[in-house]
């Protein structure tokens, strides 16, 4: 049997209405989400979903991409002190990378993990405090979403239409219960939600 600590796991990611994390031009297409992510609403979000995580849980695409960027947001002195704070946090903050690929990590403080979502949250569970935060990251969220190992999802909802693109929530989900524990709108449309699994 496993122990558990009692630690959450969390997830964030930004969903056009239509539920598409992404644009018609692949996983790099991120244009239409632009206009919002430095909104007032957008980066109240940043600050909430890591105040109380320790841990920050990645792919190895999101782990390449957020090594690009938020390292020097960090060191920036003239950032927004909201992108600041998030920046330290995951520079200093434990993270764990799923990858087949890579051979080391990319950054401290940071370990590469080739083996199952489901099994590595169960892992980080048992032990230590804090939660458990995918950071953005589809390619773990969703086979957690499977196997119903999320319990808050922070999520930004975008007032446009993708129209196509990849969805966060596939068919064939197991059905699950969320309470709305958060919800704040922008001027540009965006809303801020935070849902926590019922159990």
């Amino acid at each position: 049997m496993t122990v558990s600590t009692g630690r959450r796991v969390t997830a964030n990611l930004c969903l056009s209405l239509d539920g598409r994390y992404h644009g018609p031009g692949g996983p790099g297409d991120f244009g239409m989400f632009v206009p919002y992510v430095t909104s007032e609403v957008a980066r109240g979000q940043l600050t909430r979903i890591w105040e109380g995580a320790t841990t920050a849980l990645l792919g190895r695409i999101n782990a390449e991409g957020f090594l690009g960027y938020w390292p020097m947001v960090a060191e920036d002195e003239n950032a927004d002190p909201r992108d600041r704070g998030y920046a330290k946090w995951l520079v200093d903050t434990e993270k764990v990378v799923l990858s087949t690929t890579l051979t080391e990590a990319p950054w401290e403080h940071t370990r590469v993990v080739k083996a199952p979502a489901a099994d590595v949250v169960a892992e980080l569970k048992a032990t230590g405090e804090g939660d458990i935060l995918v950071n953005s990251c589809p390619s773990v969220i969703k086979p957690l979403l499977a196997a119903d190992l999320l319990d808050r999802l922070y999520l930004m909802i975008l007032p446009e239409i993708a129209g196509d693109g990849q969805r966060l929530f596939d068919d064939g989900l197991p059905a699950s219960k969320w309470k709305l524990t958060h919800q704040e709108t922008g001027e540009l449309g965006e809303v801020a939600v935070v849902y926590d699994r019922v159990r």
